[in-house]
């Protein structure tokens, strides 16, 4: 018996072969990974919104028993005690994080111009042994701070650093720069060696051929270095603290630390310094938010 090609083939509408229970479940997926995102994004928000809220609550509504979440007076008086002392002039804490500025500032600049000529030389030159250097290097950051902050509280106290901002400049730099030649060489790894091989045959030296076509390049890997270099620095709390015994050296974290204790403790003050201390890192990141996405992406696609 023959068939014909119209019975052998259908011409009605096709079917859509995905079953609707698929789909839904698809969609109750969505639905239950943005609820617990959601969730993990308040728990993790929740201790910071709570900190910006004590920093503007006046002390009766701070100490309030139950807590005060809504409805409580706004006050700006903690942020003016964190500038203005009681008697007026500069408050201690403004010096701290005056100081804090400088030493994290100027430590993470030196690491960055310390770090990425290393790095870069790490990346093109053939070096003896280069594994084990860069193991060695990496090595010096396997051991946390509170572990040789004796032995370098002891050298410095033989070459006078101790109570200096110099001192905790140098230290800072010290730990920051392996991270930053360990970091820079994988972003320069990145950068073909051709380009400057390129430019050399165009007259250039090797160091203005890396200063011309390299170093723009390492941009935003660099941006992405600097962030966590200062991070650390303005954050560092264990050589701030053993390094440093006057109001006009120390740091932000030691000042802040040290307003809690004793019979009372003014949370609205400690509240409204924690504020300040968190926002120079974030409009620093903020401000270099481009490459900063782009350096810690640099890599991802390889060729």
């Amino acid at each position: 018996m023959a068939v014909s090609v119209d019975e052998a083939v259908s011409t009605g509408p096709t079917r859509e072969r995905t079953p609707p229970t698929r789909r839904l479940g698809g969609r109750g997926r969505s639905v239950l990974e943005i609820a617990l995102l959601t969730v993990l994004a308040v728990v993790m928000l929740f201790p910071v919104l709570w900190m910006i809220e004590t920093s503007i609550k006046e002390n009766r509504d701070v100490y309030a028993v139950p807590a005060q979440f809504f409805g409580f007076s706004v006050t700006i008086d903690h942020f003016k005690d964190v500038f203005v002392a009681p008697g007026g002039g500069r408050s201690d804490l403004s010096v701290a994080f005056l100081n804090s500025a400088v030493v994290a500032g100027v430590s993470t600049v030196l690491a960055t111009v310390l770090g990425v000529p290393a790095a870069w030389a790490y990346s093109r030159f053939a070096v003896k042994a280069k594994k084990d250097q860069l193991f060695f290097i990496l090595s010096t950051r396997f051991m946390p701070p509170v572990v040789v902050v004796i032995p370098i509280f002891l050298m410095y106290r033989q070459v006078g650093l101790i109570d200096s901002k110099l001192g905790l400049i140098l230290i800072y730099t010290a730990f920051n720069a392996p991270f930053t030649i360990w970091m820079m060489k994988g972003f320069v790894d990145e950068v073909p060696a051709e380009y400057e091989d390129a430019a050399m045959l165009d007259g250039y030296t090797r160091l203005q051929a890396f200063w011309r076509h390299t170093l723009p390049l390492l941009v935003p890997g660099i941006a992405a270095t600097a962030v966590f270099a200062l991070i650390f620095s303005w954050n560092e709390f264990v050589f701030a603290i053993f390094l440093t015994s006057s109001d006009s050296v120390r740091t932000a974290p030691p000042a802040i630390a040290g307003l809690i204790g004793g019979t009372t403790t003014d949370w609205g003050l400690v509240a409204a310094a924690s504020v300040v201390f968190a926002l120079p890192v974030l409009v620093f990141a903020y401000l270099v938010r481009k490459h900063l996405i782009a350096g810690v992406t640099l890599g991802a696609v390889r060729r």
